[in-house]
């Protein structure tokens, strides 16, 4: 029988499944489009022609780590937003446009070489050949006991797939809208999912190539915002490659759905106009690029269309734990712990349900009743990690005061941080040494215990997140903007904080696999 099933070819998905593959797991990925990608779409990227983001085209690296790692780790490059030059306003729709006084707009936002399509392109590579479906859409799920049962339409005709585990890689209203459960899920899950929009899902994106950039020849920084009633584009800005020679503009659409569907003849002029009216003539000379995703039925929801747009909140406690025996799992950007509805949120539920999947799985060579004990005691630490990843941001709230109130200056934000990851290890040591593992059957390859990846696996992002949190806090907190490496600090003592985060957590898995070591021998003490 199937291992893992992964409904949805997005980023998430897509993670999950390069998780999966890595640790040598059995799944396969089914996506309703004909194609992977989900809401990332590009157009265009060939040789002089610029690649062009209709869904997300933004990562931030300061706040963002684990789209830092992911593009190191496929070999792709990131390169800034352009935002030097002037930024433009339009405030009437017979009004010239006036000059804002600020230096930039997006805090520091990277786009990828080549579209973000790259990121899916290099992922789909390295999936093993027939594992990925496309054209095939999910419409019922039926637990089965050991197993759920999961109907799917592909090319018209009914198609059956049981699965020991399912992943629900999509928007959370999509799932409530399009997904029939039997036995039916909780209300309180569903009005949840229902409760949780999926962020840009009713927003529409232009791109205009152009012959060169003539907006920065003229001291313009591509950036403009129009607010007056009449606007076609509420936000432009600079879409050129990373040399700035093959050129483009980007924007959002200010019509709603219903505006922009009466419109759509029309709206190739109304965008080239208004660009004209912001840049002059030589902005109009261009064919406009339009993707409306709320005309996307597998992305936009029936409320996302209708309700304004808004950003699902971080952490939805019960969208991030499993369901029917911890066989159910929901995923997609919008269930992260941090980053919802950003592509970093994305790969932060990737690796959550990844996490959970691969330390349930059955992996340690033991006997059979070896193995469902050590299922057991690697499903209750799991769901012990989960309760302390939820409670570590208060941990480091607390902390700070703490900190503050004994009027420590130095160092604040890393020494609180690593007060609070020591805290949750040294308890996280002392719940292994609690559980009943049965490690006498259990291979040891180099020193290293097989159970020591299922145990080390929950704990997946738990201090990038810990330090977002953290960095998000000091920023909005009073008390720290008298301390500037804390309250905004900079790249280098950014890095110090991950290096010594990163030696704490390398100690305490060397202590973590030394437990499991000495519990083949039925004993769990630590030397």
């Amino acid at each position: 029988m199937l291992e893992t099933l992964i409904v949805g070819a997005g980023l998430c998905g897509l993670s999950i499944a390069s998780r999966l593959q890595s640790a040598g797991r059995d799944f396969i990925v089914v996506e309703a489009r004909r194609r992977p990608g989900g809401r990332i779409e590009t157009t265009g990227g060939g040789p002089g022609d610029v690649a062009i983001d209709l869904g997300p085209g933004w990562f931030w690296p300061d706040t963002q780590p684990r789209m830092v790692r992911l593009l190191a780790e496929l070999g792709l490059q990131g390169f800034p937003q352009h935002d030097s030059g002037d930024i433009l306003h339009l405030a009437g729709a017979d009004a010239s446009p006036e000059v804002l006084a600020q230096p930039g707009v997006h805090n520091g936002a990277h786009r990828v070489a080549g579209g973000m399509v790259s990121i899916i392109d290099a992922l789909v590579r390295r999936l093993a050949p027939d594992v990925l479906r496309t054209g095939c859409e999910l419409v019922r799920l039926i637990r089965r006991g050991d197993h759920i049962e999961a109907h799917c339409r592909s090319a018209g005709e009914a198609l059956v797939i049981a699965a020991r585990n399912v992943v629900l890689a999509m928007p959370p209203r999509l799932v409530a809208e399009r997904i029939a459960f039997d036995p039916v899920l909780d209300d309180g899950l569903m009005q949840a999912a229902q409760d949780t929009p999926t962020w840009m899902s009713a927003q529409a994106k232009v791109g205009v190539r152009y012959r060169r950039a003539f907006w920065r020849e003229a001291g313009a920084s591509g950036n403009a915002f129009v607010s007056h009633p009449q606007a076609v584009l509420a936000e432009i800005f600079d879409a050129c490659d990373a040399t700035g020679n093959a050129a483009a503009l980007g924007g959002f659409v200010a019509l709603p759905p219903p505006l922009r569907e009466s419109h759509a003849a029309s709206l190739d002029l109304l965008v080239r106009s208004q660009l004209a009216q912001l840049f002059g003539p030589q902005a109009e000379d261009t064919d406009v690029l339009v993707r409306d995703w709320a005309r996307e039925t597998f992305t936009c929801s029936a409320r996302d269309a209708a309700a304004p747009s808004r950003h699902p909140e971080d952490g939805c406690e019960a969208l991030a734990v499993p369901y029917w025996d911890a066989r159910l799992h929901f995923g997609g950007s919008e269930t992260a712990t941090r980053g919802a509805g950003y592509l970093d949120g994305a790969l932060d539920a990737a690796a959550r349900i990844a996490g959970r999947i691969i330390a349930a799985g059955a992996q340690d060579g033991g006997d059979a009743h070896g193995r469902a004990v050590n299922d057991d005691a690697v499903r209750q630490f799991s769901v012990w990690v989960d309760g302390q990843r939820a409670l570590a941001p208060g941990l480091y709230r607390q902390g700070l005061v703490q900190a503050l109130s004994a009027q420590r200056t130095a160092g604040l934000t890393l020494s609180v941080l690593l007060a609070v990851m020591d805290g949750v290890y040294a308890d996280a040591l002392a719940r292994l040494e609690a559980l009943p593992f049965d490690a006498r059957g259990v291979a040891v390859e180099q020193g290293r215990s097989a159970l020591t990846p299922r145990v080390l696996a929950p704990f997946d992002g738990f201090s990038d997140a810990l330090l977002g949190a953290a960095l998000s806090h000091n920023r909005s907190s009073c008390a720290m903007s008298n301390f500037v490496a804390d309250h905004d600090p900079d790249p280098a003592c950014l890095q110090q904080i991950r290096r010594e985060l990163a030696l704490a957590w390398r100690a305490f898995a060397q202590t973590a696999n030394r437990v499991l070591l000495d519990s083949r021998s039925g004993a769990c003490v630590l030397h």
